[in-house]
């Protein structure tokens, strides 16, 4: 009777132990695709086109400043209009389309977020856009008196924000697949 009365103590516990177990794969399992989800989806395409966006702006920046080094708008004397012209064909085909891209990223995956919040980073890039759009489409109607969105760019704030993001997941990732730190 104490030896079969072991015996189920056994299987019971067994099937415990194999249910808790699966039940903790299940979950790293869940974890690990979200990870996955957020690094492809979000956090991985924002670091990718803000860093690109970045080197697009450091270009034009260099290929387009005055003899001392400043930007056009930053300057005492005002753009002129070969200046605001090369300003707006960068904003239109290169600048416009990259934070579009980021704005569509929050807007459409934001249940990715890490945060349970949205972030006011996010928000002021979303203001940003919003500000560059109707600007563009003053340009498109031939007004030419704006050349900047009502909300400044928050480059190195986003820069941040996207490179912090992806570098935790990838971490998150690693630790996940049993990876160490040393291991790529």
């Amino acid at each position: 009777m104490i030896a079969l009365a072991v015996t189920i103590a056994l299987a019971f516990a067994g099937y415990v132990a194999a249910y808790l177990n699966g039940l903790r794969l299940a979950q790293r399992s869940e974890r690990l695709a979200r990870v996955n989800r957020q690094l492809s989806d979000f956090y991985g395409p924002l670091f990718a086109i803000t860093e690109a966006n970045s080197r697009a702006f450091d270009a034009f920046a260099q290929r387009n400043a005055r003899p001392d080094g400043r930007s056009p708008f930053d300057h005492e004397d005002p753009p002129t209009q070969e200046e605001l012209a090369e300003w707006r064909l960068w904003v239109t085909t290169v600048f416009l389309p990259n934070i579009r891209t980021m704005r569509d990223l929050v807007v459409t995956h934001a249940d990715l977020l890490r945060e349970s919040e949205m972030p006011p980073i996010l928000l002021k890039l979303c203001a940003h856009v919003s500000g560059y759009e109707i600007t563009a489409a003053r340009w498109a109607q031939g007004q030419f008196d704006q050349h900047q969105s009502v909300v400044s760019f928050p480059s190195q704030e986003l820069a941040d924000y996207a490179r912090e993001g992806f570098t935790s997941l990838k971490a998150a990732q690693g630790r996940l697949l049993g990876r160490s730190r040393s291991a790529g």
